[in-house]
């Protein structure tokens, strides 16, 4: 079975000298340096201080408003309702102009919203301890004040903070927009973004661009490879494009590289553009200029660490249940092909990274060069009938299962390559890059449509990319199921 995934930065391609060196900033507040596939989530200083207010607030106000003491638990339960709905109301996302005056309707809504339930369950539940709509009222405006003051402290003291510590930041885009926005950033640094560099077409990339009320000129990024370099060496948190990415030469490159080093992206847009209205429901600004977050879709902790204690879960059910199984396979490539029953092969895997994959030997390869370089091998005259039944069967992927359990794969995700298909893959493919975002897996929405052995590469690109933007457990758990009913049909190749 032939695997896909992401090409190795920089393998096989000369790397451009820079124009412009990009010197380490004087005040980056970067800390420890992101390195290259890294998926670390940046945030507007730190999450606890407000998830502490919002959390407190609820505590203090059963305190003051409630005339018969409540169990510590309750009060707990209270606490963190509250923190959940923020949460999922989006209260907690990073803001570049936070303001507790934009919040006051969501808060506030939430807010009774949480007291009115709390009313209908005590009146249920507990009526000795029932509240009336004056309590109800009451503590709804006290909760709402308290969060709103807490909030308000805590964007002052990370407004005082992005003064002192701005974090590195590039500029994507040309023209007179991306010079306004520049100067924005340079004039109003309580935004705490600190431009060091201006991402522009090649045919920029000899000019300086002005930025500032003083034109300090900004070194010019002309190449992905020149980004990913200033990216390291100034600690860059932040990106802001002044176009979509796709209407941006190398666009769709820059975002990959920039999410995939862990920088948070924005998108600016000039006014009047549909393409600036925000996607959330607060609007947020950058000095007047409509922003909003660009986000990959995969930049999601929670599902991610979900998805992965399954795949460890499934990964060790399935090496003790198929250990009979696996065992007989060993047996039977022993007996018919030799000794050397695991065969290892270099893949690429998410962001890049290569791994060593195992699988049942179906085949001696004559050397590493037709191992690292042979398309397929379904249709060789070498192949034994041991070897054929594997691979017709899948059951030559079964090893996988401990790539799973190690982490350098997932039961569902986009196939993995060897590093010299994916060289090829990338250049030919438009989209085969975008692919590495999630990790690659044993199986796929493209497998389980049929995309498997000597198909479309486009195809399967496009299947991946579709996986990807709208993964979801539910989606894993259909695909897994679809995988298990083609094992009957003996689809393997």
């Amino acid at each position: 079975m032939t695997m896909e995934s992401a090409p190795v930065p920089g393998a096989g391609q000369a790397t451009a000298v820079q124009a412009h060196t990009v010197h380490p900033p004087r005040r980056s507040g970067g800390g420890t340096r992101a390195q290259p596939g890294e998926r670390r989530a940046v945030r507007y200083g730190r999450l606890a201080p407000l998830l502490c207010v919002d959390a407190l607030a609820p505590a203090v106000t059963f305190a003051l408003v409630v005339p018969v003491p409540w169990p510590w638990l309750l009060v707990a339960v209270q606490a963190v309702a509250q923190v959940l709905l923020f949460a999922r109301r989006g209260l907690h996302r990073m803001r570049l102009s936070p303001s507790v005056l934009s919040e006051l309707p969501a808060l506030l809504g939430l807010t009774l919203l949480q007291w009115y339930v709390t009313m209908e369950v005590l009146v249920a539940w507990a009526p000795q301890q029932a509240i009336g709509w004056s309590v109800l009222a009451y503590g709804a405006a006290t909760q709402t004040a308290l969060t709103c003051a807490g909030r308000a402290a805590v964007y002052r003291a990370r407004r005082r903070a992005a003064l002192r510590r701005p974090l590195s930041t590039l500029v994507v885009g040309q023209g007179p927009l991306a010079r306004q926005v520049t100067a924005a950033l340079y004039d109003h640094p309580a935004h705490g973004l600190r431009p060091v560099g201006l991402v522009a077409a090649p045919a920029s990339g000899d000019e300086k661009q002005p930025a500032g009320s003083d034109s300090v000129p900004l070194p010019v990024l002309a190449s992905p490879q020149e980004v990913g370099r200033a990216v390291v060496q100034n600690s860059v948190r932040h990106a802001v494009f002044t176009a979509p990415p796709e209407a941006t030469p190398d666009g769709a490159a820059l975002f990959t590289l920039l999410t995939g080093h862990g920088c948070r992206v924005w998108l600016v847009t000039g006014p009047g553009s549909v393409a600036g209205l925000p996607a959330e429901g607060r609007p947020d600004h950058l000095w007047g200029f409509a922003v909003q977050p660009l986000r990959d879709g995969t930049n999601r902790p929670l599902g991610q660490g979900v998805k992965r204690a399954v795949d460890a879960v499934l990964a060790t059910a399935g090496l003790l249940l198929a250990a009979p199984v696996m065992a007989a396979c060993a047996l039977a490539v022993r007996l018919s092909d030799g000794p050397g029953v695991i065969f290892r092969q270099e893949r690429v895997g998410r962001h890049g990274s290569p791994f060593v994959l195992l699988k049942f030997r179906t085949l001696r390869p004559a050397d590493v060069q037709e191992s690292a370089t042979r398309w397929n091998v379904a249709s060789d005259g070498r192949m034994s009938r041991v070897g054929r039944m594997l691979r017709r069967t899948s059951l030559d992927e079964l090893p996988q299962l401990w790539n799973v359990l190690r982490g350098d794969m997932s039961m569902v995700g986009p196939r993995p390559e060897r590093p010299f298909f994916v060289a090829q893959f990338s250049r030919a493919h438009p989209g085969y890059q975008a692919r590495h975002r999630m990790p690659v897996g044993i199986t796929g929405l493209a497998q389980v449509n049929g995309l498997r052995g000597d198909t479309s590469i486009e195809e399967r690109a496009r299947f991946d990319n579709r996986y990807i933007e709208t993964w979801s457990l539910w989606q894993d758990a259909c695909v897994l199921a679809r995988t298990a009913g083609s094992l009957f049909r003996l689809g393997g190749s």
